[in-house]
């Protein structure tokens, strides 16, 4: 599929929850979100769905967000729904990492291939502070589990104020660099004012090539991340909603009125 900018997209994102485990302060505020009736959240046949007429029109590359993805009751099984879908070549899922220790060799075995887990620090009390609820050595011990169980190459998201050089950021880096991680830097974004930066490490947030679509967890086919331009596939089924988010796929970012980073998967 090509764009009317001519930019080939071929990259789904879903959000398969708004749930989340954690509340962190750049995603959400301390007393959380108001969340989307569970009525309203796609089935995993209607997620399938979607993910099987994506790929069919040219879709390869699939990444599993949230909210967080592992608190979706029985994820493996949309896991391994997903990997059965010929013709995907990038099968991937974004998380806090926490719940790793239980799911990583389930989700390998399931067919999954990759793992993009957050770490904005490596000091256990700031992290605490920036999650409000987390406790670090739990993605420690999530990281070592999706070594184990191959889910490679293992990225490490961590979102900085302004650049790569502040402290927290350098020692994140360390510690990729010590453990065979590769390291993404992302700065905070601000969907409402459009405030929005290419990703260092990434090609997220480079308008000129982006290859991506969103399907958000209520259904909502989303052509960019800073508009709020969406298609409902339900309304109107999954080929149209994709072919009209795809040919209104707007040239830039701009703002986001109705989204929130815990909901539409970053």
């Amino acid at each position: 599929m090509y764009d009317k900018y001519n930019r080939k997209i071929n990259y789904l994102r879903i959000s398969v929850t708004d749930r989340c485990n954690l509340r962190c302060i750049y995603c959400m505020p301390a007393e959380g979100i108001k969340l989307i009736p569970h009525q309203e959240i796609l089935s995993f046949d209607e997620i399938f769905e979607v993910a099987k007429v994506a790929v069919s029109m040219g879709v390869d590359k699939i990444r599993i967000t949230g909210g967080e993805p592992l608190v979706r009751k029985d994820i493996i099984i949309l896991i391994k729904m997903i990997a059965s879908i010929e013709g995907i070549k990038d099968f991937g899922l974004t998380t806090n990492g926490i719940y790793l220790t239980k799911y990583a060799q389930q989700l390998a075995d399931a067919g999954l291939h990759r793992v993009n887990i957050s770490l904005d620090t490596m000091n256990p009390e700031k992290y605490k502070q920036i999650t409000r609820r987390g406790n670090i050595n739990d993605v420690f011990k999530g990281i070592e589990a999706a070594k184990k169980a191959g889910l490679n190459p293992i990225k490490i998201n961590c979102v900085i104020q302004e650049s790569s050089l502040e402290p927290d950021a350098q020692d994140v880096a360390n510690f990729c660099r010590q453990n065979d991680l590769k390291v993404r830097f992302i700065r905070e974004m601000d969907l409402e004012t459009g405030q929005f930066w290419r990703v260092q490490g990434g090609d997220g947030g480079e308008c000129k090539i982006c290859n991506r679509l969103r399907l958000t967890s209520n259904g909502k086919i989303r052509p960019c991340l800073f508009s709020d331009l969406e298609y409902d596939i339900r309304k109107l089924g999954a080929e149209k909603a994709i072919s009209l988010a795809v040919g209104n796929k707007p040239k830039s970012g701009t703002i986001s009125k109705k989204a929130k980073f815990s909901n539409i998967g970053g």
